[in-house]
């Protein structure tokens, strides 16, 4: 069952999650921390130009399907132009109410 993204615990990921379903490329960035970084399937990746291949032009959207560890630990099926859906897992690092680090991959 997924989990509206209003109701998502922590107030960042909620925010983060809200920017990449509307596509809202300026939002989620202004939530990062100077010299944020991430992960996919865990190797580490330039961020600004993962996002744009990966999020915003491509269309991304995500289904949270479950949380934990306060809200930075989510289970979504994740869809894009370019892979369709999958079923992927997303950590946070969330320092100040800004975004550090994400990583994610499939679950």
């Amino acid at each position: 069952m997924t989990i509206a993204t209003a109701k998502l615990s922590d107030p960042t990921v909620r925010a983060a999650v809200t920017a990449i379903n509307a596509g809202d490329r300026g939002a989620f960035v202004a939530l990062l921390t100077e010299g944020a970084t991430m992960s996919d399937d865990g190797s580490d990746r330039d961020l600004h130009e993962w996002i744009d291949r990966e999020i915003f032009t491509s269309r991304g959207h995500m289904d949270v399907q479950t949380e934990s560890d306060h809200g930075r630990a989510l289970v979504a099926n994740y869809s894009n132009e370019t892979w369709g859906e999958m079923r992927t897992a997303w950590r946070f690092v969330v320092e100040d109410g800004r975004i550090s680090r994400f990583e994610t991959g499939q679950a």
